[in-house]
């Protein structure tokens, strides 16, 4: 079932966005091309439909046109970010600032070195 796996993609986003407040796309887009097979177009498309009104409107009406934004896909991630933003945010704020700084480095550095070596 593809839907669970974008609502666990949504709270996973959510969730590392609520904890570091980052965009959903630094975690969605990877996923979605390795993950769902999606293409990096669709997947930024997608992404972007995730954050529609009002900030990605214009953008997501560009992807629409070219045929890259899912939707259905979406819709499901935005429940599951909506569940796990709350959640990540509840977990930031119980840990101290420098341990959340180093674990937000040490993140970023993982999806950067995925991002360069992977296929």
């Amino acid at each position: 079932m593809k839907e669970l796996l974008y609502i666990a993609l949504g709270f996973a986003a959510g969730t590392l966005s609520g904890m570091f407040g980052i965009g959903g796309g630094t975690i969605l887009i990877p996923a979605l091309v390795f993950l769902a097979g999606l293409s990096q177009h669709d997947a930024q498309g997608t992404t972007l439909a995730i954050m529609l009104l009002p900030i990605g409107l214009l953008a997501v009406l560009r992807y629409y046109q070219s045929g890259h934004v899912h939707f259905y896909i979406a819709a499901f991630i935005c429940l599951g970010f909506l569940i796990g933003g709350f959640v990540g945010a509840n977990m930031a704020v119980a840990v101290p600032n420098l341990i959340l700084r180093k674990a937000f480095g040490g993140f970023l550095l993982l999806v950067s070195i995925y991002t360069i070596f992977a296929k």
